[in-house]
C-alpha cells in the first residue's frame, strides 16, 4: 500500500481503539487478555523449561541517533577489594558487602514502550492530551498501568527462519502475508490476547559481529505499515521484536517519522516490545516445533514513565 500522510490519517481513524474500553481506559489491547487466558496460557507449561528475553545491559547498542538515549552505566559503590582492604571495617560493628547503581534511559534496552511514550497530534491513546506528560513525567497512560497485565499467551514469529535465512536484511518490510504464512508453516495460530514475538535476525547479526552500528535508530528489517490492520483485526495484546523500533527503516514513507508508531500505539493502544534476545528461544522452538508459551514480562512500577527495562520470560 502507498504510505503518505493521507494514509496514516485514515488508518488511525479506521483502527482507533478510543472508547472500545471505556472513556478512562488507559491499557488498550492488553484488555483482550482475559483471566481465563492467563490459566489457559499456564498450560502451555510442559517441560519447565526457561527462555530470558532480555538483552545484556552490557550491549553498547545505543548510538545516540534517537532521542539521546546512552547505553546503561553500571557503577560499583561497594566492592569485594573494599572489604578485604579493610574499607569497611570501620567503625564497629561492621559489615562486610558489595553494591551498586545503574545509570540508563527507561528504552535504552530491551523495554516496553508505554502508551504515553507516542503522541499523534496533540493527543495519546484513548484521547488523552499529550500535555498530560510533562517534567514529572505522564498523569494518563505511564507505564505503571500495564505492571500486573504482561501475561498470556505467548506466541514466536520466526521469519527470519521461515525465510532460510540467518538475518532478514535491513529495509525489509514484513507484510501481514509474512506474518500469516510464518504461522501457518509453523502450526501455530495467532488468538486475540496473545503476545507476538517476531524474530527478524537482525540483533544477534549484530552479536555475532560485535557490531551495533546503526542498529539503534539506524536502517533495519522491520513491520510494514500495512500491519497495524494485520495488528488490528487480531487484537493481540502486544507486539514485540528483536529490533530497536519494530517497523520497518528506512521507513515507507517521508512524510513522518516512524509512521507505523503514529497508529499502533496511539490510535490502537498496543503495547510494543523491542529489542527482545530472541536467539536460545528460537533455536528450541525450531527443534520441538512448539511455537507458543507461557509468556510474563511485568515492566517496573514507575509511576509516570514513559518505558520501562525489563527481562521477559518465556516459559514452555
Amino acid at each position: 500500500m502507498k504510505v503518505d500522510r493521507a494514509a496514516i490519517e485514515t488508518a488511525a481513524k479506521e483502527l482507533s481503539n478510543w472508547g472500545r474500553w471505556g472513556k478512562d481506559d488507559q491499557v488498550g489491547t492488553l484488555n483482550n487478555v482475559t483471566s481465563a487466558d492467563v490459566i489457559a496460557a499456564a498450560g502451555l507449561v510442559r517441560r519447565g523449561k526457561v527462555f530470558a528475553l532480555g538483552l545484556s545491559l552490557k550491549e553498547p547498542i545505543q548510538s545516540g541517533l534517537f532521542g539521546g538515549r546512552w547505553n546503561p552505566i553500571h557503577t560499583m559503590l561497594a566492592t569485594g577489594t573494599d572489604a578485604i582492604a579493610g574499607k569497611q571495617d570501620v567503625p564497629a560493628p561492621y559489615l562486610r558487602y558489595a553494591d551498586d547503581a545503574i545509570n540508563m534511559p527507561c528504552q535504552a534496552s530491551t523495554q516496553w514502550d508505554a502508551l504515553c511514550h507516542i503522541f499523534h497530534g496533540d493527543t495519546m491513546y484513548n484521547g488523552f492530551g499529550a500535555d498530560l506528560v510533562d517534567a514529572r513525567g505522564a498523569k494518563a497512560l505511564g507505564i505503571e498501568k500495564v505492571r500486573d497485565k504482561m501475561v498470556g499467551r505467548g506466541v514466536l514469529l520466526d521469519i527470519a527462519r521461515f525465510k532460510g535465512v540467518d538475518y532478514l536484511e535491513d529495509g525489509y518490510a514484513i507484510t501481514s502475508a509474512d506474518l500469516d504464512a510464518c504461522a501457518a508453516a509453523e502450526g501455530v495460530a495467532i488468538r486475540k490476547g496473545d503476545f507476538v514475538i517476531v524474530r527478524t535476525g537482525q540483533q544477534e547479526r549484530c552479536l555475532a559481529r560485535n557490531d551495533w552500528s546503526g542498529y539503534a535508530g539506524g536502517n533495519a528489517p522491520g513491520f510494514a505499515f500495512e500491519t497495524c490492520y494485520w495488528l488490528r483485526q487480531n487484537d493481540v495484546a502486544a507486539i514485540c521484536s528483536d529490533t530497536w523500533g519494530c517497523e520497518v527503516r528506512p521507513n515507507e514513507t517521508t512524510d513522518a517519522n516512524q509512521p507505523w508508531h503514529w497508529v499502533v500505539i496511539p490510535a490502537i493502544g498496543i503495547s510494543m516490545g523491542e529489542i527482545f534476545y530472541l536467539k536460545e528461544l528460537a533455536e528450541d522452538c525450531a527443534e520441538d516445533n512448539v511455537y507458543e508459551f507461557f509468556f510474563t514480562a511485568p515492566p517496573l512500577h514507575l509511576p509516570g514513565g514513559a518505558g520501562s527495562p525489563i527481562n521477559p520470560q518465556a516459559i514452555k
